[in-house]
């Protein structure tokens, strides 16, 4: 526990002020479920300004084909629980399986398109006549959340990505720089291999801020195809460093020795790199032309160790030219942070990497989220749960949320537990605060204290999960204000239904969709064995 910073704290205000803004215009608008605009708004709010603007993009669209599909499968099907139930499985299964298989920001639309069927369709289908206003409202409301929220982020006191990615970026390059030190100069093996996990951490991180990089408030968009050829090229580095690592280990093997001349030209390598953003490109110029030197010519008479050296010397001169542009390319994004007019987009940086994707694991998670809303579907028809929608759309919920990691039960039970936190403070306003409120100012100021402290709670990495578990547990607790049924037995009725919603998505998901680090390595590795096979089969060059 410590107390909270100038950072946390206005990301807090901010995040209020976009949530009661959305209750408040909910309100005005007569909308029936006020507190999910009020809930959105939170859902949406990040640290970062262009965070919030591309969820807020991505999340808009991903509702309205969610409310689409509602709106034509629950007047076809209500009359049949089992077809019903099948195709909002089918529905939330493909759409979280085109999410986990997406891996941009785009994944949001998917996702939200699958588990907003079922927040709209389950509930529904006890008047389906309904339907259509029943969904035109669930946008409405979820769009007043979005709006207000991305407009509070984006106007007030704005948090750009420069900062964070530019600092990344320098990580980066900087632990960049310390493996190819040490590679070059053939420091032990454990020290190499720390530098190499160091940099990949870098490299992800890096990309995950990068997502967001169109949508920031910041000049750095301006330098968009900069940032991605830089962060590209520092991925590039890996396998050439690993190749020069490999190529002077079989020169060195039975203790030989490498040339000297060699031996120099490394140290005179490892001198410019260890100059980090003062490198001269000179430099660069020099030592190249020192590689073409020392690169012996292959011929019907040369031997193993003249292959080894010549391979050495062109996976060096990769190495010089890669850091090289990494080099320039910083300039560039230094330039364009300062206002310089953004280059044309680098060739290099067009052709995307494309991420791995694992068909299988997508299809593990549609089959989980698939299984918990059956379960929870099928004990509502069966026992007749007055409250047995709010179980299957939190199993939905639920399962599509953690469907990107290896082993998703951690997760969900942490927000289970916190929901569970969450239960004396819901009732202590729903059933002793908000009866005594007669008027929005009021209601505005009785939750500002527990928003308050929440909000700075979830701008903090190590306990955004955990609370805003607290503050979805919160605010969908206070949305039975909204159906004026704030009374002691719909309170545990609503919070079962809850609970054993996401139980239920915890306990499937452990039984379907849990692996372990090593299987998901295992898999990436033949997915590598698998591409090199097509590669070297190819009857030309891809």
């Amino acid at each position: 526990m410590r107390l909270p910073n100038v950072r946390e704290v206005v990301f807090s205000l901010k995040s209020y002020a976009g949530a009661v803004m959305a209750l408040y215009l909910s309100y005005c608008i007569g909308l029936p479920r006020p507190f999910w605009a009020m809930t959105t708004a939170y859902v949406v709010s990040q640290p970062w300004s262009g965070a919030v603007r591309s969820k807020a993009a991505y999340r808009l669209v991903g509702t309205f084909f969610g409310s689409a599909a509602t709106v034509y499968l629950v007047p076809r099907l209500s009359h049949s629980p089992v077809l019903m139930t099948a195709a909002m499985v089918l529905w939330v299964g493909l759409c979280l399986y085109l999410s986990v298989l997406d891996r941009t920001p785009r994944s949001y639309l998917f996702m939200l398109a699958g588990y907003t069927a079922a927040m709209i369709g389950f509930p529904s289908v006890t008047d389906p006549l309904l339907v259509f206003d029943t969904a035109l409202a669930r946008v409405e409301e979820i769009t007043l959340g979005i709006v207000c929220a991305t407009l509070v982020h984006s106007v007030v006191l704005p948090r750009d990505l420069a900062p964070a990615l530019t600092l990344r970026l320098d990580a980066a390059a900087r632990d960049a720089r310390q493996w190819i030190h040490d590679t070059l100069r053939g420091l032990n093996a454990e020290q190499r291999d720390r530098d190499r996990r160091v940099l990949a951490n870098d490299l992800t991180q890096l990309r995950l801020l990068s997502t967001h990089l169109p949508f920031d408030t910041s000049n750095l968009r301006w330098t968009a195809s900069s940032v991605r050829a830089m962060q590209d090229k520092i991925a590039a580095l890996t396998p050439v460093v690993s190749a020069v690592e490999d190529r002077m280990r079989a020169l060195q093997a039975d203790g030989a020795a490498l040339p000297e001349p060699v031996s120099a030209l490394l140290a005179e390598i490892s001198e410019w790199i260890n100059e980090g953003p003062r490198a001269r490109h000179e430099t660069a110029v020099r030592l190249r032309a020192a590689v073409s030197r020392l690169t012996p010519s292959i011929d019907s008479r040369s031997g193993w160790r003249d292959a080894l050296l010549a391979s050495l010397m062109a996976r060096l001169r990769e190495l010089v030219d890669t850091y090289d542009e990494c080099l320039a390319l910083r300039r560039e994004i230094r330039a364009g942070l300062a206002g310089a007019p953004a280059r044309t987009p680098h060739p290099a940086s067009a052709p995307r990497n494309v991420l791995h994707r694992d068909h299988g694991m997508a299809l593990l998670s549609a089959l989980a989220a698939g299984v918990a809303i059956s379960v929870c579907c099928a004990f509502w028809i069966g026992t007749a749960w007055s409250n047995g929608a709010t179980a299957a759309l939190m199993a939905a919920i639920f399962s599509c949320f953690f469907a990107s990691q290896d082993n998703p039960v951690p997760g969900i039970m942490q927000f289970l537990t916190y929901t569970v936190y969450s239960i004396p403070l819901s009732a202590l306003y729903l059933l002793g605060i908000m009866p005594a409120i007669h008027s929005f100012e009021m209601l505005a100021l009785s939750m500002l204290p527990a928003a308050f402290v929440l909000g700075i709670f979830i701008a903090r990495p190590e306990t955004a999960g955990k609370a805003m578990a607290m503050l979805f547990g919160f605010l969908g607790t206070m949305a039975l204000h909204d159906t004026n049924t704030a009374d002691v037995v719909s309170f545990i009725d609503t919070q079962t239904a809850q609970i054993i919603g996401v139980g239920t998505a915890a306990v499937i998901a452990a039984i379907f969709r849990t692996v372990s680090a090593d299987w998901s390595a295992r898999r990436i590795q033949a997915a590598n064995w698998k591409e090199l096979a097509s590669l070297a089969a190819s009857a030309r060059a891809p």
